[in-house]
Protein backbone atom coordinates (compact mmCIF):
# COMPACT_ATOMS: atom_id res chain seq x y z
CA UNK A 1 0.00 0.00 0.00
CA UNK A 2 1.42 3.34 -1.05
CA UNK A 3 0.50 5.91 1.60
CA UNK A 4 1.54 8.70 -0.76
CA UNK A 5 -1.66 8.15 -2.75
CA UNK A 6 -3.95 8.84 0.23
CA UNK A 7 -5.24 12.41 0.41
CA UNK A 8 -4.38 13.03 4.05
CA UNK A 9 -0.82 11.78 3.60
CA UNK A 10 -0.39 13.90 0.48
CA UNK A 11 -1.44 17.00 2.40
CA UNK A 12 0.83 16.21 5.33
CA UNK A 13 3.74 15.59 2.96
CA UNK A 14 3.11 18.89 1.17
CA UNK A 15 2.96 20.72 4.50
CA UNK A 16 6.25 19.10 5.59
CA UNK A 17 7.84 20.09 2.26
CA UNK A 18 6.64 23.66 2.74
CA UNK A 19 8.01 23.74 6.29
CA UNK A 20 11.38 22.45 5.06
CA UNK A 21 11.53 25.12 2.35
CA UNK A 22 10.56 27.77 4.88
CA UNK A 23 13.37 26.73 7.22
CA UNK A 24 15.80 27.14 4.31
CA UNK A 25 14.50 30.63 3.51
CA UNK A 26 14.61 31.67 7.18
CA UNK A 27 18.16 30.34 7.56
CA UNK A 28 19.19 32.43 4.52
CA UNK A 29 17.65 35.47 6.19
CA UNK A 30 19.58 34.80 9.40
CA UNK A 31 22.82 34.15 7.52
CA UNK A 32 22.45 37.48 5.71
CA UNK A 33 21.40 39.52 8.74
CA UNK A 34 24.51 41.71 8.38
CA UNK A 35 24.58 41.89 4.57
CA UNK A 36 23.96 45.44 3.33
CA UNK A 37 20.78 45.91 1.28
CA UNK A 38 19.60 42.33 1.93
CA UNK A 39 15.83 42.05 2.06
CA UNK A 40 14.35 39.31 4.21
CA UNK A 41 12.21 36.75 2.39
CA UNK A 42 9.42 34.43 3.46
CA UNK A 43 7.24 31.88 1.72
CA UNK A 44 3.64 32.45 0.89
CA UNK A 45 1.63 30.98 3.79
CA UNK A 46 0.58 27.34 3.39
CA UNK A 47 -3.11 26.77 3.92
CA UNK A 48 -4.90 23.47 3.64
CA UNK A 49 -7.68 25.21 1.76
CA UNK A 50 -5.25 26.23 -1.01
CA UNK A 51 -3.65 22.79 -0.95
CA UNK A 52 -7.01 21.09 -1.35
CA UNK A 53 -8.16 23.40 -4.12
CA UNK A 54 -4.89 22.97 -6.08
CA UNK A 55 -5.35 19.24 -6.42
CA UNK A 56 -8.99 19.47 -7.40
CA UNK A 57 -8.82 22.07 -10.15
CA UNK A 58 -10.31 20.87 -13.37
CA UNK A 59 -9.85 22.43 -16.74
CA UNK A 60 -13.10 23.59 -18.29
CA UNK A 61 -14.06 22.90 -21.85
CA UNK A 62 -16.33 25.21 -23.78
CA UNK A 63 -18.95 23.20 -25.62
CA UNK A 64 -20.46 26.30 -27.12
CA UNK A 65 -18.61 29.31 -28.57
CA UNK A 66 -20.91 31.57 -26.52
CA UNK A 67 -19.54 30.19 -23.22
CA UNK A 68 -17.33 32.47 -21.14
CA UNK A 69 -13.73 31.42 -20.62
CA UNK A 70 -13.72 31.89 -16.83
CA UNK A 71 -10.78 32.71 -14.62
CA UNK A 72 -8.53 30.87 -12.23
CA UNK A 73 -8.04 31.94 -8.65
CA UNK A 74 -4.61 32.32 -7.10
CA UNK A 75 -2.79 29.03 -6.60
CA UNK A 76 -1.05 27.80 -3.49
CA UNK A 77 2.45 27.25 -4.80
CA UNK A 78 4.96 27.54 -2.00
CA UNK A 79 7.88 28.36 -4.27
CA UNK A 80 6.60 31.88 -4.71
CA UNK A 81 8.51 34.05 -2.31
CA UNK A 82 7.70 37.54 -1.34
CA UNK A 83 9.86 40.30 0.07
CA UNK A 84 8.75 41.49 3.45
CA UNK A 85 8.26 45.15 4.17
CA UNK A 86 9.00 45.36 7.89
CA UNK A 87 8.85 48.42 10.04
CA UNK A 88 12.54 48.04 10.96
CA UNK A 89 15.24 48.74 8.38
CA UNK A 90 18.87 49.30 9.32
CA UNK A 91 20.81 52.26 7.87
CA UNK A 92 22.63 49.86 5.51
CA UNK A 93 19.28 48.83 3.96
CA UNK A 94 19.05 45.39 5.60
CA UNK A 95 15.59 44.65 6.99
CA UNK A 96 16.20 41.30 8.74
CA UNK A 97 15.13 41.31 12.40
CA UNK A 98 16.95 38.40 14.06
CA UNK A 99 14.48 38.01 16.92
CA UNK A 100 11.58 37.75 14.47
CA UNK A 101 13.45 35.24 12.30
CA UNK A 102 14.34 33.08 15.31
CA UNK A 103 10.71 33.05 16.44
CA UNK A 104 9.67 31.92 12.96
CA UNK A 105 12.35 29.20 12.96
CA UNK A 106 11.08 27.92 16.32
CA UNK A 107 7.45 27.97 15.20
CA UNK A 108 8.32 26.22 11.94
CA UNK A 109 10.19 23.52 13.87
CA UNK A 110 7.22 22.97 16.20
CA UNK A 111 4.83 22.80 13.24
CA UNK A 112 7.08 20.23 11.56
CA UNK A 113 7.15 18.12 14.73
CA UNK A 114 3.34 18.32 14.97
CA UNK A 115 2.85 17.16 11.38
CA UNK A 116 5.40 14.37 11.94
CA UNK A 117 3.47 13.18 15.01
CA UNK A 118 0.19 13.26 13.08
CA UNK A 119 1.81 11.28 10.28
CA UNK A 120 3.05 8.64 12.75
CA UNK A 121 -0.36 8.37 14.41
CA UNK A 122 -2.10 7.89 11.05
CA UNK A 123 0.37 5.16 10.08
CA UNK A 124 -0.17 3.43 13.45
CA UNK A 125 -3.95 3.56 12.96
CA UNK A 126 -3.61 1.96 9.53
CA UNK A 127 -1.29 -0.74 10.93
CA UNK A 128 -3.77 -1.40 13.74
CA UNK A 129 -6.62 -1.73 11.27
CA UNK A 130 -4.61 -4.16 9.12
CA UNK A 131 -3.60 -6.28 12.14
CA UNK A 132 -7.14 -6.51 13.45
CA UNK A 133 -8.51 -7.48 10.07
CA UNK A 134 -10.31 -4.36 9.21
Amino acid sequence: MDLGNLGLFKLMSRKMDWLTQRQQVLSQNIANADTPDYKGMDLKPFTFRDALSDGRRLETTATNPMHLAGTRGPGGLNKEQRVRNPYETKPDGNNVVLEEQMMKVGQTGMDYQTITNLYKKQVNMIKSAIRSGG
